[in-house]
C-alpha cells in the first residue's frame, strides 16, 4: 500500500479495495429505474420510526450493518467510520455512532460527503493508517425539506429547477491489501475539490450552483493524472440533475472539451424524471451514496463498467446563510474506481 501525491488536491493509491457495499432506500427511490439494484426498499418514508430524522438515521444504520454482513465482517473489525449527512450537527451520523461504538470521523461536504469519505478513507489506508474504513452517507426527503425549505405539510409548489432529496443511504467497506486480485473493486485515486462560488443564490436550483465546482474538479483531475475523458466508461456526478448536467457539459464545451458522451448523474439516474415528478432529479447526501453502493458497484463487479469517476457535488449553504442573502458556495470531490482484470 502506498500514496502517490500528484498535486495539492490529487492522490493515487496502491492496494485499496472496496470489499462490500450496500444501499437502502425509500419507496419512491425503489420505484425508480435502479430499484432492482438496492439491497432494501422501505415500504414507507417513516418505516415505523417516530420521526423523519430518526428514519434517516435508521437508513444509515441499516446500510452499514448490511455492508458488514455482505463483507463477512463484524463491527470490531472496523478501524474507523467516516461519513456524514445534511442535518445540523450531523445528527444522523453522530447518533448512529452511539450504537456501533467505533472511532468516528464525521464529515461535512453537504451532498459531496460520500466521495469525500471514500477519498479520505483510501488516503488513510494507503498511508499505512487504519486497515479498514467504513464509509457512509444518508439523507431523507422529509427531514431535508423541513430543515432547508418548508414543512411538507404546507403543500407548497416546487419550482421546475428544484431537486428531490433522496430518502436513501449507501455504505462501503474499504480495506487495504498487499495483492489486488482479479475482480476486486479498486479505489485508484481521488481529487479533493475546492470551494467554487459563481454567485448563485437560489436554494431551489442546486444544479446551477454546483455545476461549476464539478467542472473545476473534473478538469483538474484529468490534468493531474494526465487522463482524457475517454479513460473512463462514465463520469457520474452526484446530484446536478437534468439541468446541472447540461450546464456542466456547456462549461466543458466552452473550453473545448467534448464530455457529453461520458457524462451521467446519480440524481438524474435515480428517478424516472418524466413519470415520478421529481423536477430536476435527485439530490441529497444519500443520492450518490446509494446509486454507487447499489447500481454502480454492481456494474463494476459484473464488468459492465471497468473504470468510473464518481464526482459527488455539494452546496455549502445553510438556512441562516440563505436568509442573510449569502450566495451558495459549492464543492465537488472526485474518486476514480475501477475493476481489476
Amino acid at each position: 500500500m502506498a500514496v502517490h501525491r500528484r498535486s495539492a488536491s490529487s492522490y493515487a493509491f496502491d492496494g485499496v479495495v472496496i470489499r462490500s457495499a450496500a444501499a437502502v432506500v425509500g419507496p419512491k427511490e425503489g420505484e425508480g429505474p435502479l430499484g432492482s439494484y438496492f439491497d432494501r426498499i422501505w415500504p414507507s418514508e417513516l418505516n415505523n420510526h417516530s420521526s423523519f430524522e430518526v428514519a434517516e438515521r435508521a437508513l444509515l444504520v441499516e446500510a452499514q450493518n448490511l455492508t458488514l454482513q455482505k463483507g463477512e465482517q463484524d463491527w470490531f473489525n472496523v478501524d474507523v467510520v467516516m461519513g456524514g449527512d445534511l442535518l445540523d450537527q450531523l445528527i444522523s451520523t453522530n447518533f448512529a455512532a452511539r450504537e456501533h461504538q467505533r472511532p468516528l470521523l464525521g464529515l461535512f461536504s453537504a451532498c459531496a460527503v460520500f466521495t469525500e469519505g471514500l477519498g479520505l478513507g483510501a488516503l488513510a489506508i494507503a498511508g499505512q493508517g487504519p486497515k479498514t474504513v467504513l464509509v457512509g452517507a444518508t439523507s431523507h426527503h422529509m427531514a431535508a425539506e423541513r430543515q432547508f425549505r418548508y414543512p411538507i405539510e404546507l403543500g407548497y409548489q416546487r419550482t421546475p429547477t428544484a431537486g428531490w432529496t433522496a430518502t436513501a443511504a449507501g455504505s462501503c467497506l474499504l480495506a487495504g491489501t498487499s495483492s489486488v486480485d482479479s475482480g476486486d473493486i479498486v479505489v485508484e485515486a481521488a481529487t479533493f475539490g475546492r470551494v467554487v462560488d459563481w454567485g448563485s443564490k437560489n436554494p431551489n436550483d442546486m444544479g446551477t450552483a454546483m455545476a461549476p465546482a464539478a467542472f473545476d474538479t473534473i478538469k483538474r483531475h484529468l490534468e493531474d493524472f494526465n487522463r482524457d475523458i475517454s479513460d473512463y466508461d462514465q463520469i457520474y456526478t452526484g446530484d446536478l440533475g437534468v439541468l446541472g448536467v447540461k450546464l456542466l457539459d456547456a462549461l466543458a464545451s466552452k473550453e473545448g472539451f467534448d464530455w457529453s458522451h461520458r457524462l451521467n448523474d446519480c440524481g438524474r439516474s435515480l428517478y424516472d424524471i418524466e413519470r415520478q415528478d421529481v423536477h430536476n432529479g435527485g439530490s441529497g447526501a444519500g443520492c450518490s451514496a446509494s446509486v454507487f453502493s447499489g447500481f454502480l458497484y454492481h456494474q463494476l463487479q459484473h464488468g459492465q463498467f471497468h473504470r468510473i469517476l464518481l464526482v459527488s457535488t455539494g452546496a455549502l449553504f445553510s438556512p441562516t446563510s440563505y436568509q442573510q442573502g449569502e450566495s451558495i458556495p459549492s464543492i465537488a470531490h472526485a474518486v476514480a474506481i475501477s475493476r481489476a482484470d
